[in-house]
């Protein structure tokens, strides 16, 4: 037991002290984006008693996505490469929709 405790020290000193440099301060910024997302979506919902997605969301998606992405090209990630930039087309495209949207009832008012 003591040796998996030690071991587990290790590991998380290497981690989170040895490697700690500017880009796990990029994606922990990042990672902050990412988390505001779901902060701003469940005030929202909130304070509508129902579910809903704000403009705020996309924001931060795009933010955390796009710095995500920086951050796993430097890691050289495959898996993480190919999530975030296949998010990254869909949180674009969402807010495309709502800014078309946006400007189409703008112009029928």
């Amino acid at each position: 037991m003591s040796e998996l405790f030690n071991n587990l020290a290790s590991y998380l000193h290497d981690v989170f002290v040895i490697k700690f440099d500017a880009w796990v301060i990029l994606g922990f910024v990042a990672q902050g984006f990412f988390t505001m997302r779901f902060v701003v979506q469940w005030i929202a919902s909130e304070r509508a008693r129902k579910s809903v997605m704000p403009v705020a969301f996309w924001f931060f998606s795009i933010g955390g996505g796009a710095l995500l992405l920086v951050y796993a090209l430097y890691r050289r990630d495959p898996v993480f490469i190919a999530g975030q930039a296949l998010g990254l087309v869909v949180y674009i495209r969402n807010l495309y929709f709502i800014i078309v949207n946006g400007r189409q009832a703008s112009a029928s008012n």
